[in-house]
């Protein structure tokens, strides 16, 4: 692959609060930054994740292939 077609390479923070869980995504190769915001969903813990991530995906082109670093953390706990 030459240089003009690098693979995208995404970087990934998720911050799980009790309204909403916030997306940020970097493609350290071409710059492009994506965020995002997701209610959360308090009868199905987790599903506003996949959710998220197919809405980067369909919206900015993310390949779930092409994550090379998630990290998520939570503010549930502080904000109670």
């Amino acid at each position: 692959m030459d240089g003009s077609m690098r693979a995208a390479d995404w970087k990934i923070g998720v911050d799980i609060g009790g309204t909403f869980m916030d997306f940020c995504a970097l493609d350290t190769r071409s710059g492009q930054i994506a965020s995002l915001k997701v209610l959360t969903t308090p009868d199905d813990p987790g599903a506003e994740l996949l959710t998220g991530l197919d809405l980067l995906a369909a919206r900015d082109g993310l390949d779930p292939a092409s994550v090379t670093r998630f990290v998520h953390g939570t503010t549930v706990g502080i904000n109670t």
